[in-house]
């Protein structure tokens, strides 16, 4: 279908002083109006814009101190190309479950003035896809007083919420770039032995949510001899495609969008890519479905692979910072946490290696002061490392100690229990005993 097309210097000169622009996230990051906008900043044209997006993948020269004054970054999530500038107070974060993202763009919380996105070509019905990510973009799209998008012949067209017809777009601009690519690193010893913890726990006819990374994909490595394994994530990577290829994730066993593969964003090579195009059984979704607590629990048995920081010896889960540091964001952890966890035979599970890349436990008596907690105790069942997994729920906080030091590095179990001893008293020591004899 026929459209008019600017430039992308032409389409941004609608960004005045005090605006709030969104950015599509992950791999469809606008990277051309991006550098378009950022040009009319550095020429003085305005000031005090707010940035606002999940995350963003490659530059993202908003975020120069340089440039303090014209552009303020407000963040959902610390990716790794704004955590320095974050860190040091040149950027901001908002900290907000991922599922409210939307909520806080719906509801005024945070008015959206320009929404720039990427989209694939139209179709000859007139509608573009929002490709891989739709997360809190179809919230901004639908909000914004002006949309601009950057239309790319490589953003595969997805099913579901990501069809956006031609005319809620004010203006076209014509720019081909590849999508980010994510390649995966080899698995190492620790990812295997996490993964097959994990693995254990997964049952046939489960609904799987998880993330990207060695974790990840250490477990979906192991569940090749399972049986009709669903998906809804917030988001999956080319982990998933052999399962998909055997026939072991089918869907089929969802009680709610049955046979589908549910996420709202995606990252990953070029295979997941060409995986996800023009495929009915992905559907991408907003994050107000993908990651509501509500609709999570509707299936059954979902099995809810998470990350951490640090964990402290009552079950607290630091995910988002390293003290006062901020690393991450609070980002769907605990959406999906509780959502497995009123799930019917559902596993929230917190996976991590028990110890840093330094060797330093990450299994520790407190939290270090000025953590984030993002998942509490209250809400922790299973947790996961190399050497084993333990089910906190339920248990108190001198059983909780015991197991999750049973689970920590070898290195590090006498330096936790003297803690524990040293918080609970002398009974602690005796329950540890009574449970060896």
């Amino acid at each position: 279908m026929q459209y008019k097309t600017v430039s992308a210097e032409e389409a941004v000169k609608v960004i005045k002083s005090g605006d709030r622009v969104h950015l599509s996230s992950v791999a469809v990051t606008p990277h051309a109006l991006i550098n378009a906008m950022v040009e009319r900043g550095r020429k003085g044209e305005f000031h005090d814009v707010k940035v606002q997006h999940i995350h963003t993948e490659g530059p993202a020269p908003y975020a120069d101190p340089e440039l303090e004054g014209v552009f303020q970054l407000e963040s959902f999530f610390v990716g790794a190309n704004v955590r320095k500038v974050t860190q040091s107070g040149y950027a901001d974060y908002i900290p907000v479950f991922l599922s409210e993202t939307q909520k806080l763009i719906r509801e005024g919380y945070l008015k959206v003035n320009v929404a720039m996105v990427m989209v694939s070509p139209p179709d000859r019905h007139g509608y573009v896809s929002l490709g891989t990510s739709v997360d809190a973009t179809l919230a901004a799209i639908e909000t914004a007083d002006v949309v601009i998008a950057q239309v790319n012949k490589y953003v595969p067209r997805t099913w579901g919420d990501s069809q956006i017809n031609m005319r809620d777009i004010d203006y076209f601009v014509e720019h081909d770039e590849p999508l980010y690519i994510h390649e995966n690193g080899p698995l190492t010893d620790i990812d295997r032995a996490i993964g097959h913890n994990v693995a254990e726990l997964v049952e046939d006819g489960a609904c799987l949510q998880m993330g990207i990374g060695g974790i990840p994909n250490a477990v979906l490595a192991e569940l090749g001899n399972h049986k009709d394994l669903g998906v809804h994530t917030e988001m999956f990577s080319d982990g998933i495609l052999p399962l998909v290829e055997k026939g072991v994730v089918n869907g089929k066993k969802k009680q709610i969008d049955k046979g589908l593969m549910v996420a709202s964003f995606l990252m990953g090579s070029q295979k997941l890519y060409d995986f996800v195009d023009d495929n009915p059984m992905v559907a991408m979704k907003d994050v107000r479905h993908t990651n509501s607590v509500e609709i999570i629990r509707k299936n059954k048995k979902v099995t809810a692979i998470n990350s951490a920081l640090a964990v402290d010896i009552t079950g607290q889960v630091c995910a988002d910072s390293i003290g006062t540091k901020h690393y991450s964001g609070v980002g769907g952890q605990i959406d999906f946490i509780r959502g497995a966890g009123y799930s019917e035979g559902g596993k929230p599970i917190i996976a991590m290696p028990s110890v840093t890349s330094k060797g330093i436990s990450k299994i520790t008596p407190t939290l270090m002061e000025g953590s984030g907690v993002v998942t509490t105790r209250a809400n922790m069942h299973w947790l996961v490392t190399e050497y084993g997994a333990v089910n906190l729920y339920g248990k108190t906080l001198q059983e909780r100690a015991r197991l999750i030091i049973s689970i920590a590095h070898p290195d590090h179990r006498e330096m936790l229990e003297k803690a524990a001893y040293e918080r609970f008293g002398s009974h602690f020591h005796f329950i540890c005993k009574k449970n060896e004899q």
